[in-house]
């Protein structure tokens, strides 16, 4: 879904119009949406807070052309994780804050380190449950990073290999997004916020992504009003919470107490328009 829900203007283009009728006649058959991870990577500078933002390339079936935080699906091997690997909560306390079984909430996390590694070249992760890695800029990391995008090598391989543990606690739960379901690709996704490890730098890793930018919330959404950014409605939103909070231990203090519940955006007609609602607004359907 493109436009900018919840931030600016609501209607989106109109081949979601036809989707929406169809949908609305009965005609229209969900899709599942696959588990996934998403990671909000923040640093504190002296604009305050920054984003990390990706801008996905125009040849992708899904989000084509928007600027995006780091994530993606779920990789089966993500469940296979030893405990020796593992430091932070555990499964279980996850498993409470983000309404899933514990071996499906270690998957995500474990999504959300591998996105985040693969998407930006951050490794959340240490020799210890007190360190994190300080540079992951060489090349022995670069090639490490490109077998996990093609699939050769899994975070598991990675981290056993490096004699280092998964840092769970750099993780923050923030938000739970579940596609539309009138969009032929679906993701049930979890969102995670992050801060950038001391010493370690982003950097652009291409594939998926033609740009990748640090940007404060507010200008992130400014630009999309304007129209030089597309932003998803997920990505908006979060953008728009995220402008309330003077640096990053604010965010992640305030991730701490949130309450979070499925929240499944849905597209309905106004006269021509398809036009995205939240829960609780006006017409959304029951």
């Amino acid at each position: 879904m493109s436009g900018n829900a919840a931030y600016g203007e609501r209607r989106l283009p109109p081949e979601f119009a036809d989707r929406a009728r169809a949908a609305a006649g009965g005609h229209v058959e969900a899709v599942p949406a696959r588990d996934s991870a998403t990671v909000v990577l923040l640093r504190d500078t002296r604009d305050g807070i920054q984003a990390y933002l990706l801008r996905r390339v125009s040849s992708m079936a899904f989000a084509a052309g928007m600027h995006v935080f780091p994530g993606g699906s779920v990789d089966p091997r993500d469940l296979t994780l030893p405990e020796s690997c593992w430091a932070g909560p555990p499964a279980t306390a996850w498993a409470r804050v983000l309404t899933a079984e514990p071996g499906l909430a270690r998957a995500l996390v474990c999504a959300a380190v591998r996105e985040t590694f693969e998407e930006s070249g951050v490794v959340l992760a240490g020799p210890s449950a007190n360190e994190v890695v300080t540079d992951a800029t060489d090349d022995s990391w670069e090639a490490d990073r490109l077998a996990l995008l093609d699939r050769s090598r899994s975070l598991n391989a990675v981290l056993t290999r490096r004699q280092l543990v998964l840092r769970a606690d750099l993780l923050r739960p923030w938000a739970h997004w579940i596609t539309p379901e009138i969009e032929p690709r679906r993701f049930d996704t979890r969102f995670f916020i992050a801060a950038l490890p001391t010493g370690q730098r982003t950097r652009h890793v291409g594939g998926e992504a033609d740009r990748v930018e640090w940007l404060t919330p507010r200008e992130a959404l400014d630009r999309a009003v304007a129209g030089d950014v597309g932003l998803l409605p997920p990505t908006a939103f979060t953008l728009a919470e995220l402008t309330g909070y003077p640096d990053v231990a604010a965010v992640l203090a305030a991730a701490e107490a949130r309450d979070i519940r499925p929240t499944l955006p849905r597209v309905v007609m106004s006269g021509a328009d398809a036009i995205v609602l939240l829960p609780g607004e006006p017409g959304y359907p029951a």
